[in-house]
């Protein structure tokens, strides 16, 4: 399997007064195709901040990040969004869906910015949903749905435009050990069906235990 994702010695450090605090010390990772990798660690760790960095969405002191062999460290503003486009897909632990279009409206929208015609969306849109078990419940708006539905349709959304890897920042931190399992185990399945790979950071341990592999972020590096 091919690299995805490549980060090389990413370090970050952030100045509060007289007080240094180094959150990422040389951070190496290797993501390959269809791959799933939990990076766990306490709340203030850097999790975040290592995820923003890897989307291109902040900028490591030093270190380079390499998406689909493209650099999004060195890429222009713009550049760094045409490449969170057409490979990246993301997941939060809010779920972030528009309150006034329908589920299948949510799934179906980052399709027609991309330049979809919206039967070609609305079908795919269709499919997601069935795929996360939400048939019944295309046309319902986020209020008219359960946290674990919620997280479902954002789901679907994310893998809308099929990307090459999918970053989810505490993508079950709202749910139930229920919803959360049901989550988790869609993320695998959609992982091995289409061989998005996912980087699922978190504070649960437990989710470790359903991925290929798991790091603990801990004094800036990554622990296996």
């Amino acid at each position: 399997m091919s690299d995805v994702l490549s980060a090389r010695n990413l370090r970050k450090r952030f100045v509060d007064g007289e007080r240094e605090l180094r959150v990422l010390d040389g951070i190496d990772l290797d993501i390959r195709r269809g791959e799933r990798v939990a990076v766990v660690g306490r709340s203030g760790t850097g999790k975040s901040t290592l995820l923003h960095i890897l989307a291109g969405l902040a900028d490591p002191d030093v270190g380079e990040v390499r998406v689909a062999g493209q650099s999004m460290t060195s890429a222009s503003s713009d550049g760094r969004a045409a490449i969170r486009n057409q490979y990246m897909g993301f997941v939060y632990q809010f779920h972030h869906l528009l309150p006034e279009f329908s589920a299948l409206e949510n799934v179906a929208m980052p399709l027609i910015v991309s330049g979809r015609t919206s039967l070609e969306s609305e079908e795919r849109a269709k499919n997601l949903l069935d795929a996360v078990d939400l048939t019944e419940r295309v046309g319902h708006r986020p209020h008219q749905l359960s946290g674990g539905e919620r997280q479902r349709v954002a789901l679907a959304r994310a893998m809308a435009t099929e990307p090459d890897i999918l970053l989810a920042d505490e993508p079950t931190g709202n749910l139930d050990r229920e919803n959360a399992s049901r989550v988790m185990k869609l993320i695998a399945d959609m992982s091995t069906a289409t061989g998005t790979a996912f980087i699922v950071v978190t504070h649960d341990a437990s989710i470790a235990d359903k991925m290929n592999r798991s790091f603990v972020l801990e004094d800036g590096r990554l622990n296996a």
